[in-house]
């Protein structure tokens, strides 16, 4: 049995789950998220825990087993508290300004980078700071992606976007004559 797939999802309170013949829902404070359900998975709510089965022991099923608790565990975090991602911008010169659902940025480049969020996801600015916020990790992490690929840091002086907890390795810059 897979190790993940065999662990039941505790519901907090607040959060309200539904199971249809091919979807999940979840229903919080912070709004709903819909999860298909994997060809071979069903999934239960018993004592306000979700329970995640698989009907055989094909090669196939057992895979797609904890994927589908960790999509549904994903997606009670996400109406419960929510995801966020903090993008740093380092560099002289490089400004950020806006919010809410499009920010502005200058990044070295001869015009001003301007970034329209898709719906779910929310932009804050805090000085060179980014925190992107939503109820669906894998739309806040792509939109995090997206962001750091307009300029991503560069290993001479690091200058870019660059995730807050990322590390970013230096390399020597020219070695000189002698």
């Amino acid at each position: 049995m897979s190790r993940i797939g065999k662990l039941p999802i505790t519901i907090p309170s607040g959060v309200t789950i539904t199971v249809d013949a091919g979807t999940v829902t979840a229903t919080g404070a912070k709004g709903t998220v819909v999860v298909a359900k994997q060809q071979g998975i069903d999934a239960k709510v018993e004592d306000g825990k979700i329970i995640v089965t698989r009907a055989d022991d094909e090669w196939a099923t057992k895979a797609k087993h904890g994927l589908q608790r960790a999509l549904l565990n994903n997606a009670v975090k996400g109406v419960s508290t929510g995801f966020e991602k903090k993008l740093e911008l380092n560099g002289v010169g490089y400004r950020l300004s806006g919010g809410g659902q499009q920010i502005e940025m200058a990044l070295g480049f001869s015009h001003p980078v301007k970034y329209q969020a898709p719906a779910g996801v929310n932009l804050a600015v805090n000085k060179m700071e980014i925190i992107v916020s939503g109820i669906d990790k894998q739309l806040v992490g792509q939109t995090a992606a997206e962001i750091r690929a307009l300029k991503k840091p560069e290993p001479y002086k690091g200058k870019g976007i660059k995730y807050a907890d990322e590390t970013i390795i230096r390399k020597a810059g020219k070695a000189g004559k002698k």
